[in-house]
């Protein structure tokens, strides 16, 4: 009778939530409390064009900061979801590969103003005198400073997928969809976590032009830290630039502890190597969540659904791995019946294009259009050339020490969501002041776009470099340059060139906002297709616009597949761990 007392006395404590419960429980309602605030307000009557709903006060930043992070969730799940259908069905597909790759080219290089100019009217449509339509284009905005490159990513780990372990998925008899879930996408783990990363700092990078959205002689500013930094240059107030960029640092380093660290040390489970390395992750969020009863106890039929959902045995063509077509002459027939459908899509809305643009321009701006995108290229090339040689060897440093990592990830995040704003006064003051070449000196507002992928990309390739390898290399006393050329550059050079594609496009991208400078009244401009496109967009020349955004996609696409596409595809063949 003793013991079932003591046995009932244990199970009632047990049932009981302990201190750690009611920490978790206290963040956990806290946060849903933070979006229901921020989210209310999505659905207010949209404010007059020409009001004025921002205030420079720093009592509202936290509120403003509380707005653009729900903002920039939002379209993170959004580039999720994007991703993991989009980049599937490319990697899964020849056919599909051979168009969806091609238009991803075409979207990263397709520039946020580019975007905006043509998506804020129809959003706006949909919800007439609601502010829910100018959140869902600024959502939207963001969303393709984010998505692009996490599909890249996805994509390039479901093509290297090492071939041993989908022969033992096959031994097991999984199918396509078991496959996925249990296969590929815990082998694509680490560098899309990365990725994602480097997507949330793309878009806080873009965040001004997204939340002050100026289309012609329409100006809209929503709620956030990006109106408050567009509308704080606008008076030239630099103490309340500089209280916003603080405001960045404190969110960035909120959700770095509350979601991303978590993140991390939880993928270190999905590294692809036969001995364990001696120094991993942690996160004290994961090991508050594992102290717990109460949050553990919740969170198991959410666990089990998801177990369940991922063993499912479904056989569908497009998670399953590419297939044998039935005979080269059914196949010759699909592939020209499929291409022959796209090239007729391809040119019936090059045409309609071609006429949109000739309604008021002519071949000279055409020519004039060639001459500044070729400029803008060299601008991108140089500044790729140099953050690679020297962000490389100090991200394999960082990536091959986890605990370097971990207090380094914060200060990455920072730097690559830097709002490359907040340097405009400088350069646009030194430039002025100094009578300096815009030509030159606005190029190296560029780098602020660029390095940062190749940086998390590289840093992904290495923590994910299997440690049995390093420790073969040590044992054969492989170092110098020897170990960079035979051992650490062909492990990470997939994630290098998954990198360096999307550093070209958020390139061409930070070239809209570093070819043309403002402070207040001044404004500074250097040659190339960026100047070209903001001063279009400012204006509200659509012609020009499309012109614009056409001949820069062109370019991108010619040096994607002149470049990019045969290291990848070397990438792919040679580097794979199979």
């Amino acid at each position: 009778m003793a013991s079932k007392f003591v046995a009932f006395t244990s199970l009632g404590r047990r049932s009981l939530p302990n201190q750690w419960d009611l920490i978790a429980l206290s963040l956990i309602f806290g946060l849903f409390v933070l979006v229901a605030r921020g989210s209310h307000d999505m659905t207010v009557p949209l404010p007059a064009p020409d009001a004025a709903p921002i205030t420079l006060d720093y009592a509202y930043l936290p509120y403003y900061a509380l707005r653009t992070t729900l903002r920039m969730f939002l379209a993170l799940a959004a580039s999720l979801a994007f991703t993991l259908t989009y980049a599937t069905l490319a990697a899964k597909s020849r056919r599909a590969e051979a168009v969806l790759i091609p238009l991803l080219d075409v979207l990263q290089s397709v520039p946020i103003l580019g975007f905006l100019s043509f998506t804020v009217t129809f959003f706006l449509g949909l919800f007439p005198g609601s502010s829910l339509g100018a959140e869902l284009a600024c959502i939207f905005a963001i969303f393709t400073s984010q998505a692009w490159n996490m599909a890249f990513s996805f994509y390039q780990s479901l093509r290297t997928v090492p071939g041993d372990l989908a022969e033992v998925s096959e031994g097991f008899r999984l199918s396509p969809w078991q496959t996925f879930w249990q296969l590929e996408t815990p082998f694509a783990m680490p560098g899309l976590i990365y990725n994602t990363m480097m997507s949330m700092s793309g878009g806080w990078f873009f965040v001004v032009a997204a939340e002050a959205i100026t289309v012609g002689d329409t100006t809209i500013k929503l709620p956030g830290i990006g109106s408050y930094l567009a509308t704080a240059i606008d008076q030239k107030d630099i103490g309340a630039v500089l209280v916003a960029v603080a405001m960045v640092l404190v969110v960035i380093l909120l959700y770095d502890q509350l979601v991303f660290r978590p993140i991390v040390a939880f993928s270190d489970k999905f590294k692809v190597e036969l001995s364990a390395s001696q120094t991993v992750s942690k996160s004290w969020v994961l090991d508050l969540l594992a102290r717990t009863f109460w949050v553990r106890r919740a969170a198991e039929p959410l666990a089990r659904a998801f177990d369940w959902f991922t063993s499912l045995r479904l056989d569908l063509p497009a998670f399953g791995r590419r297939r044998a077509e039935p005979s080269r002459a059914v196949s010759r027939a699909v592939d020209v019946a499929w291409f022959a459908v796209i090239a007729l899509i391809a040119v019936y809305a090059g045409w309609q294009a071609v006429l949109f643009i000739a309604t008021t321009l002519d071949w000279h701006d055409v020519l004039t259009t060639i001459g500044l995108t070729l400029i803008t290229m060299v601008r991108v090339v140089v500044l790729l050339v140099l953050a690679s040689f020297v962000w490389v060897p100090i991200a394999v440093w960082i990536g091959l020490r986890p605990r370097i990592a971990q207090r380094v990830q914060p200060a990455a995040q920072f730097l690559a969501a830097f709002p490359a704003n907040v340097v405009f006064p400088i350069a646009v003051v030194g430039i002025l002041t100094f009578h300096l070449d815009p030509d030159i000196w606005l190029s190296f507002l560029i780098i602020f776009g660029t390095q940062w992928y190749i940086v998390f990309n590289v840093i992904a390739g290495a923590s994910a470099f299997p440690n049995d390898l390093r420790e073969a290399a040590a044992n054969f006393r492989i170092s110098g340059l020897t170990w960079w050329f035979r051992v650490m550059i062909p492990g990470i050079f997939p994630y290098y060139v998954t990198g360096a594609l999307t550093a070209s496009g958020g390139s061409w991208n930070a070239a809209i906002v570093a070819e043309y400078v403002k402070w207040g009244n001044d404004k500074v401009s250097a040659s190339g297709i960026g100047a070209y496109i903001a001063q279009a967009t400012e204006a509200g020349d659509f012609p020009r616009i499309v012109l614009g955004v056409a001949m820069m996609s062109i370019f991108v696409i010619l040096y994607n597949r002149l470049l990019w596409r045969p290291l990848f595809s070397y990438a792919e063949r040679r580097l794979r761990l199979s």
